[in-house]
């Protein structure tokens, strides 16, 4: 529409973690939004953003939200296409001149889809008035709620997805001091197994669903049954050697 301002686009992190989870900023554009899509995974009935979102006190109304459901493929070109097709929507919104919002898990810039949504917008409204709200990423949780220091002094640590070798891993593990791993997720086995292994799973820390339904904490991973752990929402905080008391 020729003359029409084009409409916001907001990044808002939410949770993981206890209610309350989200920046006031953040919560103050979310009621400001006339849309807020949230991202629901395929096969899942709930979105966990909106659960996340729950904790806050802010519920959207029914006509303001918009759900999504991610195929998160291994294909590049089926992501490519789903991005795209996401991004035509979302476009035709702010071009009406709409304040969107768009939830996601975790930090909005730290492994999330809003990043290619993003991308994918900008490519489409090369003059997109946007705002990203930085949001609690799921190993700060993590470390939060186990009370796990991530990172004295001059410790190195590294943010990792998980490799798909245990020797690989190993080579990560043995050259930082700390090693948070993500996206876990089968390969939780053979991890646990590397861990004992090489004699440091007892100061390693493992979070899974914080704050949710199905929450599970383990500050000593020796003991952890790869099978019961296994899961959606999933973060490992490994430490090479025991912690220094200072």
């Amino acid at each position: 529409m020729t003359g029409t301002l084009i409409g916001t686009f907001y990044g808002v992190g939410v949770g993981p973690g206890p209610a309350g989870y989200l920046p006031v900023a953040a919560l103050e554009a979310l009621r400001a939004a006339d849309l807020i899509y949230a991202p629901r995974a395929r096969g899942v009935a709930d979105s966990v953003a909106l659960q996340c979102l729950a904790g806050t006190g802010f519920t959207p109304a029914p006509d303001k939200l918009r759900e999504i459901e991610f195929n998160m493929d291994p294909d590049r070109s089926v992501l490519s296409e789903h991005y795209a097709q996401l991004a035509d929507a979302i476009a035709l919104e702010l071009r009406a001149g709409r304040a969107v919002a768009y939830l996601t898990i975790g930090d909005s810039m730290t492994y999330s889809t809003y990043g290619y949504v993003l991308a994918a917008l900008r490519a489409r409204i090369p003059d997109l008035p946007q705002r990203t709200f930085p949001g609690v990423t799921s190993y700060a949780a993590a470390a939060a709620a186990l009370a796990w220091p991530l990172g004295e002094g001059k410790e190195r640590v590294l943010i990792l997805p998980c490799p798909e070798s245990a020797d690989e891993l190993r080579r990560e593990i043995e050259t930082h001091d700390i090693v948070v791993l993500m996206k876990v997720g089968a390969r939780l086995p053979w991890v646990l197994d590397l861990l004992r292994e090489m004699g440091i799973a007892q100061h390693c820390a493992f979070a899974r669903r914080i704050g949710l339904p199905g929450e599970l904490l383990s500050t000593d991973v020796g003991g952890l049954v790869a099978d019961d752990a296994m899961g959606y929402l999933a973060t490992l905080l490994v430490r090479r050697k025991p912690s220094v008391q200072r």
